[in-house]
This record gives structure tokens, sequence and C-alpha cells, in this order.
């Protein structure tokens, strides 16, 4: 397998692998134990790189909010010095999307909030550092999640991104957080945040974690550019579909009673995501055949398609298994040829980007 060597990410000190494990399924689908063991598993691979969430894990409950840090905090009590080996990166949740255990449902995400929500962070983490800090959503009014259109009617009086980037540039000066980020940002919230931090000498933004899939390349409609000529690095989320691009939603009809297919089949509320779209669901269809026709599987075609971008940093993979880590780690190295992204982005043509 090709090395897995280092990069710096964006302009930060930060070096980390370009595949980065996620750990969203941590406390709900992978147990504690099973967790650990990917952990472990994927520190001895060789990927030094672990992004979590204070909202973690997914689906999002009450009962499980934390309950991800809380697992990785216990990994690295239970594992001395394991955490001086790998670049820890977690999020403060933005504002409220029907969560009413996340800061009592507020609709602002203010800097007292943000100063609290990485304390609490710090201690589920059992560290007394975190490497990249990111907004999970933006603080403001706009399109992401499956949204189409930015609407101004709805715009509100927010926390300004000024604000946003002095309650993380306090936590960078009191030694809590290393370095900064995004999360589901657009073109014009990138620019922002780096405009103001270059003008008022605050702390630059590292990275932008967005999804970028075979279904989802809305990413290459103007946010490539600007992450291009900003120097912000791309951390790549969801590049198998939620499971679509991997052939096991290949056939039509998926319920609760196949738990084994992954979220979109276990748990109800996911099926109502952009992932679970007929639309998504027939261009992933589409991906996957033409993976196989090439001499792929589909899970190598996806994921060699972000390993391979320009434009991608790293790449986060959410697995439930050591097996499907490895799965993943596989395909690290696997080129694709000049015809077969041709054929990629001549169905992109047909069937634009259903995920977005």
């Amino acid at each position: 397998m090709k090395p897995l060597n280092t990069i710096a990410l964006g302009r930060s000190d930060l070096q980390v692998t370009p595949i980065c494990l996620g750990t969203m399924t941590f406390g709900e689908q992978v147990g504690t134990e099973t967790a650990h063991r990917i952990l472990d598993h994927s520190l001895a691979r060789g990927v030094n790189f672990i992004d979590t969430a204070e909202m973690y894990s997914v689906p999002a409950r009450r009962e499980t909010y934390g309950s991800t840090e809380t697992i990785i905090g216990q990994w690295f009590a239970k594992r001395p010095g394991v955490r001086q080996q790998v670049v820890l990166a977690t999020k403060v949740a933005g504002p409220s999307r029907n969560m009413d255990w996340v800061r009592n449902g507020a609709a602002d995400l203010k800097p007292a909030d943000i100063v609290q929500a990485c304390d609490a962070s710090l201690a589920r983490l059992q560290t007394e550092v975190i490497d990249l800090y990111q907004i999970h959503w933006p603080n403001r009014n706009g399109p992401w999640f499956g949204s189409l259109y930015f609407d101004p009617s709805k715009d509100k009086d927010y926390t300004p991104v000024h604000d946003q980037l002095q309650a993380l540039a306090g936590l960078v000066k009191a030694g809590k957080v290393r370095h900064i980020g995004l999360s589901n940002e657009t073109p014009w919230g990138v620019t922002e945040f780096v405009r103001l931090a270059e003008q008022h000498g605050l702390p630059r933004v590292a990275s932008v974690q967005n999804p970028y899939a075979l279904v989802n390349r809305s990413l290459d409609n103007a946010l490539d550019e600007t992450l291009y000529r900003t120097g912000v690095g791309l951390l790549a989320y969801s590049p198998l579909g939620f499971g679509t691009l991997t052939g096991k939603y290949d056939q039509p009809g998926f319920d609760e009673k196949q738990p084994e297919l992954g979220r979109l089949a276990r748990f109800a509320s996911m099926r109502g995501q952009r992932w679970a779209r007929a639309e998504t669901l027939a261009a992933a269809r589409e991906y996957n055949a033409l993976a196989r026709a090439h001499g792929l599987t589909p899970t190598q075609m996806a994921l060699a398609f972000c390993y391979g971008s320009w434009r991608v940093a790293s790449t986060i993979i959410g697995v439930t298994s050591v097996a499907q880590f490895d799965e993943n780690l596989a395909a690290w190295g696997t080129a694709l040829s000049p015809e077969l992204l041709a054929a990629i982005d001549a169905v992109r043509w047909r069937l634009r980007d259903p995920a977005q």
C-alpha cells in the first residue's frame, strides 16, 4: 500500500495523515470496547488524525450527546502516551437544529457558548488541548444540510463572525486549542473568516470540513477555488455517501429490519436525509455499476475519487469495525484512469449532486 505520509493542514503546523478516522458511530452503532479496538488499529496502521464532535454520536439523541468524546477520552486515559501521537479534532455545535439538549436549543451560538462547549469537550476527551476546534455548522442563516438555496428573508441577528473569531482566539491564547476550523461552510463564510482574521490579527482557519462524494460534489462549484486561493485545507466527510456508494443499498427497499446494512436502514430518522433521497440512491447505483465495470468495488472507486483529488487534504472515513477500516484503508493508492474519471463526470453531468 502507498505510504500514508503526513501533510500540513492548510497553513497550520498540524501534520495530519490524508486519511482521518471519523467517530460519529461511536456510542450508537459502536460500543466502547469495539471503538477502542478501532482506535488502536487505526493508530497501528498509521492514521494519526481523529475527528469527533460534541453532538456525537449520530443520529443525535439526548441520551448519547457527548458519548463519542467520552469514549475517546476513556481511550486516552487507558493508553498513556497515545494522546501525543494523534491530531485530535472536535467541533462545537452551531445554532439549534431541533436539539433542545444542546444549550437548551439556543438559536444563536454566543462567544460564552463556544468557551463553555470547549471546556466540556476537553473534560470528556480527558485532554488539556484540542488540536483543531471547528464550528460544526455556520452560526447564521444559509443553505446547508440539503437546502438548495440561500433565502435572505430568513436572516436575523446572530453573533457576528468577528465575535466568533475573538472567542476562538481566546481559546487559542489560553492554550486550550491549537488551531481552528469550520464545517459545512460556503465560499462566503470561508472568505469572511479569513478576511477578518487577517484584518484583526486573529487565528486563521486551517480547514473546512464539508461533504465531498460522488453523489455530492457541490464543493466543485466554487468552494474548491475558494479553499485553494485562501490556503484552507478540505476535510472531506461522507466520501461513501452514508453507505450508498458501497453498493449495500443497490437493491431497492430497505428498513430497520436490515440494521446490518447501516445507518440509513437502521434509523428511520435518517431516511429523510439527503443521502437517502431517491435521486441519491439512483445516482449511487450508477456510480457503483461503473466501478464494477472497471474492475473495482464501489467502495474502492468512491474512496479513490476523494483520496486522489487535489481538493482534499484528508478524507474522513467512518467505520463500525476493524474490517471495515481495513477495507477503506486498502483503497489508498488506487488510481482512477482518465477514462474512468471522464465517465464519472458524465454521470454527474446527468445526475447533478443529488445529495447536495
